[in-house]
């Protein structure tokens, strides 16, 4: 077996990949026996591959293999695996308490976090945040939040849009399979309306939203909705990015008839966009913001941020939840914050699209498979169509996405998949990424696709 990148015995530090077994090696597969035997298949794994131990943009497996990670655990990892200034704050919380109940007897973290956060997303008016544990509680929450303020029931949520496994957040997902197919029932007062992705619909920004606008207007009525939900890049729906003007006009649509409109940016917040909240780079402001992944370097916090009195329409305990907010995870995310102030990483976003993006788009000058190039900041995505069609039908190539990802990850590049025809490869590197370390995933990128 030919290693890629070999680095010195005495060299521990993870910096670049190396092969050294096939993918997966021995003692992955023998996990993953392990792993057949005891885990649900319902819980699979795109690779099954086992990892010992990661930092920064670096994942080692149990075989000794070194993979160049570009998903971050989904968004998660934001500022590297294992950041020193994380570990550090997580550790310190460790060994002061782990777990009081912050609606029994409270602690300074939470509040630093939700000051820190309300100081960060968009707008300039009053906010307040609740912490909770995972995403899909977050939007949970923000529906039921929106509910009791405006004392309407209908739920808006745009296509292709993705926002968590819970009932709820099933039923707003727009794509069944795996998700949500099976099931069911789920809750009602949910609407599915079209989105803008300019590379299908061709759409203007006000174009797009007046489709949009109408949709809800014709089909459920600002009288009876309580909350319009938007990815302001979509995730698990193939990082569409709206056309210039699209979010602002549903803004205004929303602010004139009294619907609650929330940004999910659980996936594209916290830096990961070039700015601290993706809504910032479109001229949105929501009334609410849900977060997590990137918020506490990957253990399990999120939130809901937004207008004071919106926030505040929720009756005393009709917030909370066991662990939510817990003590070393709010610990970890002030770490968090702090390191991407300090470590200048909303530059390092911007840094690696002026680096991600222009190779990618000359791939897509060679290579007529890659339909569309888009993303902002370390959310970049191409959009896979078959040869011939790029300019007429647009017809998705999920074969040769999985045909890419496979080729990569014997490589030692690890990449995610995504989009509603499953012809989609996103990038979500960490932004402590190296130019290097992007040139040589570039370089297997070319490589697959030459192959294909």
């Amino acid at each position: 077996m030919t290693s890629v990148l070999p680095s010195t015995a005495a060299d521990d530090a993870l910096t670049g990949r190396r092969i050294v077994t096939e993918v997966p090696g021995p003692r992955s597969l023998a996990l993953h026996e392990r792993r057949l035997a005891a885990v649900p298949v319902g819980v699979s794994s795109t690779l099954p591959v086992y990892i010992k131990r990661a930092h920064g943009a670096i994942i080692e497996d149990v075989d000794g293999n070194r993979f160049l990670d570009l998903g971050a655990g989904i968004g998660v990892t934001t500022i590297g695996h294992t950041d020193d200034a994380v570990v550090a704050a997580a550790k310190a919380q460790l060994g002061d308490f782990l777990h009081t109940l912050f609606t029994i007897t409270p602690y300074e973290s939470y509040v630093q976090v939700a000051e820190l956060v309300a100081a960060r997303t968009p707008g300039d008016f009053a906010k307040k945040t609740v912490l909770v544990n995972s995403g899909a509680e977050a939007v949970e929450n923000g529906v039921k939040i929106a509910r009791k303020a405006t004392r309407r029931r209908g739920v808006a949520v745009l296509e292709h849009g993705y926002h968590g496994r819970t009932s709820l957040t099933m039923a707003m997902n727009y794509k069944a399979m795996p998700y949500g197919a099976g099931f069911g029932p789920f809750p009602g007062d949910v609407h599915h309306a079209p989105s803008s992705y300019p590379f299908r619909d061709g759409l203007s920004g006000e174009e797009a939203a007046a489709r949009t606008i109408g949709y809800l207007e014709k089909h459920v009525g600002a009288e009876d909705l309580a909350i319009l939900v938007v990815e302001p890049i979509q995730g698990e729906g193939g990082f569409h990015t709206p056309a210039d003007g699209y979010l602002p006009a549903l803004q205004r649509w929303a602010n004139a008839n009294g619907v609650v409109i929330a940004a999910d940016e659980i996936q594209s917040g916290m830096g990961r966009t070039g700015a601290w909240f993706a809504s910032e780079q479109f001229g949105f402001v929501p009334d609410l913001v849900f977060f997590a992944k990137g918020i506490a370097g990957g253990l399990p916090l999120a939130g809901v941020t937004g207008r004071a009195e919106i926030m505040d329409a929720a009756q005393p305990g009709g917030l909370g939840g066991t662990f939510g907010g817990n003590p070393v995870a709010a610990a970890a995310a002030v770490a968090v914050i702090e390191q991407i102030e300090q470590q200048g990483l909303l530059a390092a976003g911007r840094r690696i699209e002026a680096r991600l993006r222009p190779a990618l788009e000359a791939l897509a000058g060679e290579f007529d498979v890659i339909g569309d190039v888009r993303g902002r900041g370390a959310m970049l995505a191409i959009e896979l169509v078959e040869s011939g069609t790029r300019d007429t039908t647009k017809v998705p190539n999920a074969a040769a996405v999985k045909r890419i990802a496979d080729f990569a990850a014997q490589q030692g590049v690890l990449i995610l998949t995504a989009g509603t025809w499953g012809n989609v490869i996103r990038f979500l590197p960490s932004l402590v990424i190296t130019d290097e370390q992007i040139d040589d995933a570039v370089s297997v990128l070319r490589e697959a696709l030459t192959q294909l």
